[in-house]
C-alpha cells in the first residue's frame, strides 16, 4: 500500500525553528518529525510512501538520500514551484498514488498512535471513498457526522459559519486529525484544478458518495506544529 506524507508546510507556526529548515525535520525526542512520520506509516505495512516538499524541500531530499530512504520505496511529489495545499497536494501526487489499493495521507506533524492497520480495516469493512479520523477534542473548527459516521458538514464555531453536505436531523461534532485513507478512484471524481483544500472537497463529494468518520480513541494525539506542543511531546515521548 502507498502512502503520502504531507512535508511541504511552511511551518510558520513553530518559527524560529523553521527559518532555516522545514518542518519536517524539525526534531522531537531526537528524531525528526519526518522520521517518525515515516516509521508509523511504513509498520502498518505501507512501504510505498510519496513525501511532498515545499518550504527548504532540498533539505529532505538530502536527508533521506543519507538516510537510504530507510530501506523503503520513497519517492517525491515536488512542490517547490508552487505550495498547492492539502486537496492540490493530493492531486499533484496522483501519479504516484494511483493503484488498485486504498493509499494513505499523514501530516507530518501529526503524532499518534493510533492503530493504523485498525484504520485500514475498518475503511475497507464500510467501503467508504474515504475514511477520516477524527477525535472528541476542542478545536474552533468541527467536521459534523450522521448517525453512521458519513460526514454531513462543517462548522466554525468561533464565527458560526455552518457547510452542510446532507441535511440530517442530528449531527455530531468531531475534530480532524490529519490522517485519512482514501480509494484511487478519488481521482476521476475531483473537479477542482492548482491549490485548493481537501475539506471543502469532502464536502461537496459527500453529498453523493461515502465520506466516513473514523474516531480514534487511542491514548495518543497531538499536533506538533506548535513550539509549545514540542515541548510537551518530548516529556511525553521521553516517559
Amino acid at each position: 500500500m502507498k502512502a503520502l506524507i504531507f512535508a511541504a508546510g511552511l511551518g510558520t507556526r513553530l518559527r524560529p525553528l523553521t527559518d532555516n529548515k522545514p518542518k519536517a525535520l524539525v526534531e522531537v525526542a531526537g528524531k525528526t518529525l519526518l522520521q517518525r512520520a515515516i516509521e508509523k506509516v511504513s509498520s502498518a505495512g505501507f512501504e510505498e510512501i510519496v513525501v511532498n516538499i515545499h518550504h527548504f524541500g532540498d533539505q529532505i531530499i538530502d536527508f533521506l538520500e543519507r538516510n537510504n530512504n530507510f530501506g523503503l520505496d520513497i519517492r517525491i511529489s515536488d512542490e517547490r514551484d508552487e505550495l498547492l495545499d492539502t486537496g492540490g497536494g493530493i492531486l499533484k501526487a496522483r501519479p504516484l498514488l494511483e493503484g488498485s489499493e486504498p493509499f494513505l495521507v499523514y501530516n507530518v506533524d501529526v503524532l499518534s498512535s493510533l492503530d493504523l492497520s485498525k484504520l485500514v480495516e475498518w475503511h475497507r469493512e464500510h467501503k467508504a471513498l474515504a475514511t477520516l479520523v477524527v477525535r472528541r477534542r476542542d478545536t474552533s473548527r468541527y467536521l459534523l457526522f450522521d448517525k453512521e459516521m458519513q460526514l454531513s458538514g462543517w462548522t466554525n464555531i468561533k464565527t458560526g459559519e455552518v457547510k452542510m453536505a446532507r441535511q440530517k436531523p442530528e449531527v455530531d461534532k468531531f475534530a480532524f486529525s490529519g490522517i485519512h485513507i482514501i480509494e484511487p478512484s478519488v481521482f476521476s471524481l475531483i473537479t477542482e484544478t492548482g491549490k485548493f483544500p481537501i475539506i471543502p472537497m469532502y464536502l461537496r463529494l459527500a453529498v453523493q458518495n461515502s465520506i466516513c468518520g473514523f474516531e480514534d480513541t487511542s491514548d495518543l494525539w497531538m499536533d506538533l506544529g506548535k513550539l509549545e506542543q514540542l515541548k510537551i511531546a518530548e516529556e511525553r515521548l521521553s516517559e
